[in-house]
């Protein structure tokens, strides 16, 4: 996603918590041209993402565009079938803080700036990161399900509240991925080898265009969310699931 809006003339500032995978691809991105910056930030302390959006206001003067990538699960609050009651609650509690209080707090401090005057050509824009695990109830997830299923209802009251108070200067949307390959995932989904698992094949099965995702394809939905082709869409959840949402399964 940072590729992508690089690629397309934007100013990038990668942020996260690890400032070496930062600057590697800060450095990688002024190699091809871009204007990049590694800022180090984690995105459930406030006093951290202040720093970083001042830093940002320092090097640009303003922000345009809020991507909230960061979530995740946590293994110790995936549930295995008949063991719900067994759940820990503090890492139910972890999981929905991670992705929504991981959400919310960046809107809080970056969104603040984006409010300000003057606003660009086409306003600007908040995507936020949900999920199909939002949409369906989905085995062993449970507490990211609540968690992205929170991020959608915040997206589209964010959507209202922040469209008022700019006269639709600032659009909030979300992207709601279906199964893409990633660290989190990946054994989940297929083999070493690469065929799929068991639950890869019930993931494939219901997903019409019968293959997980490639990333440019979730890059490409952010970067048209960012910009002003997208200018009149504010509190949508997209989704970039190959059918997934569309299908019932029979």
């Amino acid at each position: 996603m940072v590729r992508g809006l690089a690629e397309s003339g934007a100013a990038v500032a990668v942020l996260g918590r690890s400032s070496e995978r930062a600057d590697t691809l800060a450095t990688e991105l002024r190699r091809s041209g871009a204007d990049a910056e590694a800022l180090v930030a984690d995105v459930l302390d406030e006093a951290q993402l202040v720093l970083a959006r001042d830093a940002a206001l320092e090097r640009w003067g303003r922000i345009d565009v809020l991507v909230n990538a960061a979530g995740g699960n946590d293994p110790a609050a995936t549930v295995e079938e008949g063991l719900f009651f067994e759940l820990s609650a503090a890492a139910f509690r972890d999981v929905v803080a991670l992705n929504l209080d991981g959400t919310l707090l960046p809107v809080r401090v970056f969104g603040e700036a984006m409010c300000a005057e003057p606003f660009p050509e086409g306003g600007r824009s908040i995507v936020n990161f949900s999920s199909m695990a939002a949409r369906r109830a989905m085995t062993r997830v449970v507490g990211y399900g609540v968690a992205k299923a929170a991020v959608e209802n915040l997206t589209r009251w964010l959507a209202v509240e922040l469209g008022r108070a700019t006269g639709g200067r600032l659009r909030v949307n979300a992207v709601a991925p279906g199964f893409f390959l990633g660290a989190q995932n990946r054994s989940l989904l297929v083999h070493p080898d690469g065929s799929p698992t068991v639950r890869g094949e019930a993931v494939l099965d219901r997903t019409p265009a019968g293959r997980f995702g490639e990333p440019g394809e979730v890059s490409d939905a952010v970067v048209w969310l960012a910009g002003p082709a997208a200018s009149f869409v504010t509190g949508a959840v997209i989704p970039v699931d190959g059918g997934f949402d569309a299908f019932s399964g029979i």
